[in-house]
């Protein structure tokens, strides 16, 4: 009678309220000295990582975001900081419409950096303002038994997710079209 081992799945939650994961939009245009580089904090959003203890390389990834929570985070006038706020919600992203931003991995590669230490190389797909395109980001990952930590940053483009650019005063401040995502991903072990 052969005799199997199967290699047990290690399942992580992510934790929002100790995570952090921003976005970085820039103003172009004729004004745009007097503009401000919005800073915008994803406030609410909820992941599962599954991996198998030792290697991440077969590591799978969900995160969905949920857009109504983006908030801007720079230090500037209050009225400001609710029109940027409305005009990404109801002119950029659309959160009435499309209230949820989804990775999905499909594939992982990894490299141990260290005892614990990988850094991975993730496939997927990114589906925002309800268009799914192909993303890959590049993270770096502490897990331990009960803990893991990502951390990394990526861009998007706006129009290859058909996003119109946003512009004001009459067109000479007006958003670029890319956007730099950073993050700082905490998740526990769910015990199943």
């Amino acid at each position: 009678m052969a005799v199997t081992s199967e290699i047990a799945t290690a399942h992580y939650v992510t934790d929002a309220a100790a995570s952090r994961f921003q976005i970085k939009a820039f103003v172009a245009g004729v004004l745009s000295a007097l503009g401000h580089n919005p800073t915008i904090a994803i406030r609410d959003f909820a992941g599962e990582v599954r991996l198998q203890p030792g290697t991440l390389g077969a590591a799978s990834l969900e995160l969905c975001l949920k857009a109504p929570s983006f908030e801007v985070t720079n230090q500037i006038r209050e009225k400001d900081k609710r029109e940027i706020e409305e005009n990404m919600h109801r002119d950029v992203l659309e959160t009435d419409q499309f209230p949820g931003i989804v990775f999905q991995s499909s594939a992982a590669s990894a490299v141990k950096t260290g005892e614990g230490q990988f850094r991975i190389n993730l496939n997927g797909s990114l589906t925002l303002h309800g268009v799914t395109r192909s993303q890959p980001i590049q993270t770096y990952v502490t897990v331990s038994e009960e803990l893991l930590r990502a951390r990394g940053d990526f861009s998007i483009l706006l129009s290859d997710y058909q996003i119109r650019p946003v512009s004001a005063v009459g067109g000479t401040l007006k958003l670029k079209d890319r956007l730099k995502c950073s993050f700082e991903i905490v998740a526990r072990r769910k015990r199943e």
